[in-house]
């Protein structure tokens, strides 16, 4: 009888401790494997891109290791297509979602957000034969127009909400999407505020126009899986933190102020 109390209670404990590993959250996962690992897409200038020796760099990428430091772990990047970020983040590819995210109620169904880490917005690229004709945003809504955007982008979701009347393409990259404006196979490219504000500074797109007024609204932030909070929990003191002992500010001068890095990815 006691025999058989003690294997009961034996197999409960067991129980019980597989439980708590399956309930472990990403974050301490990591720790303990020593090893960060990250889903990106990097195509996404100033955030994260690869550079010339096809390092991940950027201004993302750069706050990703910061954050793999405070843990005392190595980064290591899962590049995949933008549009298999939440299937690969789901299916336990990566750890955590890093890639220039905007918070969407629609994304916040499938997984859980951290606090932002900065707010931007959609801008529009236009080529030079619309000089005079378009001033806003609305006034690229006519079916004579085409437009392109990224695919599974908030720019592509954009591109359908506010400009329904035009002529739609969707790319793969956000740089494809730059180079037919370049091309003048579409009219405009949509996408975001920052991208396109280093788009503009390049060579190749010296001619191109811009509205660079934002016409939304959007938070960028870490993915986790739903119900992570203790992941969460962490990151955002870690955010917190960075934005307290100056290291978030060191690090957006250094990548939206200063130039100096396009001369590693060109």
């Amino acid at each position: 009888m006691v025999k058989g109390y003690w294997s009961i209670l034996l197999l409960g404990f067991i129980a019980f401790l597989q439980v708590q590993v399956a309930q472990a959250g990403a974050i301490d996962e990591a720790v303990r494997r020593g090893v960060l690992k990250v889903g990106t897409d990097p195509n996404y200038v100033p955030f994260e891109m690869t550079d010339k020796h096809g390092r991940v760099i950027g201004f993302e990428a750069d706050l990703l290791e910061e954050m793999s430091n405070a843990l005392g772990v190595t980064l290591e990047w899962v590049p995949v297509a933008y549009t298999e970020l939440i299937p690969g983040l789901l299916a336990g590819r990566f750890d955590l979602i890093g890639s220039g995210m905007t918070v969407t109620q629609e994304r916040n169904l499938q997984l859980n957000f951290s606090d932002s880490f900065i707010i931007v917005g959609q801008t529009v690229l236009l080529h030079p034969r619309l000089a005079g004709k378009v001033g806003s945003i609305e006034d690229l809504n006519e079916a004579g127009y085409h437009i392109a955007a990224a695919d599974g982008t908030t720019g592509e979701a954009a591109a359908r909400r506010f400009l329904g009347a035009a002529q739609l393409r969707s790319f793969a990259t956000a740089e494809e999407g730059v180079r037919q404006v370049v091309s003048g196979e579409v009219d405009a490219f949509i996408h975001d505020a920052p991208y396109n504000l280093i788009a503009l500074a390049k060579p190749q797109n010296h001619g191109l126009l811009a509205l660079e007024q934002p016409f939304t609204y959007e938070p960028l932030a870490f993915g986790v899986k739903k119900g992570d909070y203790d992941s969460l929990n962490w990151i955002n003191h870690f955010l917190n933190q960075i934005a307290q002992d100056g290291t978030y500010d060191r690090l957006h001068d250094k990548w939206f102020r200063d130039t100096d890095w396009l001369s590693e990815i060109e």
